[in-house]
């Protein structure tokens, strides 16, 4: 039984249907089910949130293709990292938070073999990615792959935490608005109660469970357990003027 191959990209509504395509030559009976194709461009940081975010609702064994690629073309290296899942894409740290929020893993350097050729120096998803990822899904062996020790890197900021403030940073902005920071619920909770006023540039805002507690803005720890700022019925990111990566700092007051 094939596993399920996921993709998830910055290209928007065209070019995924073209490594769809490329997959479907080389494994017929692929599995594809789409993550995202709408991350911010060339966003690293955004694309690793969502993966990490949405890998780990899959099943054991799923092959994940992930391509925010802004060094395509040049000498970053294509890479497998095989754990309880298996990921697929760059080598620039979009794959790593996902891969070891899962556990143990090792990286692999793709091999030009399970390439399409000519391979395209602008399309690695199309000549790269989905090719490696269809011929894992018929079986290829991943020890046949060189092992990479030196990948690269990738983490969502520096949280900040006493009893008198929280501060991080921005990871994500979902399609409502929503700013995702990359302060831990748990971490919050520590820090603040429920029911609690939060100060954030400039504003009072309360920290909730439910968006049906308010009216207006609030503070929350959203499904992905992380600190959400978020606004019932409109666009916390508008009004606030947040981007990702941008920090955030939250005056508590018990």
């Amino acid at each position: 039984m094939n596993p399920i191959i996921t993709l998830l990209t910055d290209f928007g509504d065209l070019y995924p249907a073209v490594m769809k395509g490329t997959i479907l030559k080389i494994d017929p009976d692929a599995k594809i089910v789409d993550i995202s194709h709408n991350i911010p461009p060339q966003n690293i940081r955004a694309g690793a949130f969502a993966l990490m975010y949405v890998a780990g609702r899959f099943p054991e064994g799923t092959i994940h293709v992930a391509v925010i690629d802004p060094g395509v073309g040049t000498g970053r290296r294509p890479t497998v990292i095989k754990g309880k899942q298996t990921f697929v894409g760059p080598d620039n740290g979009l794959l790593i938070p996902a891969a070891r929020s899962m556990g143990h893993f090792t990286v692999y350097e793709i091999p030009p073999e399970l390439c399409v050729s000519p391979v395209s120096p602008t399309f690695h998803g199309r000549d790269v990615f989905a090719p490696a990822a269809a011929h894992l899904s018929r079986g290829y062996d991943i020890s046949e792959f060189r092992k990479i020790d030196d990948f690269i890197e990738l983490d969502f900021g520096e949280v900040y935490a006493s009893r008198e403030s929280l501060q991080g940073e921005v990871m994500y902005i979902d399609d409502f608005g929503n700013v995702i920071t990359n302060i831990p619920g748990p971490l919050a909770l520590e820090h603040i109660n429920y029911g609690a006023s939060v100060e954030l540039l400039g504003k009072q805002i309360p920290f909730v469970m439910t968006y049906d507690e308010v009216t207006s803005e609030l503070i929350t720890i959203g499904s992905h357990n992380f600190l959400e700022i978020s606004v019932k019925g409109g666009n916390a990111a508008k009004l606030f003027r947040l981007n990702i990566g941008d920090v955030v700092h939250m005056a508590l007051k018990q």
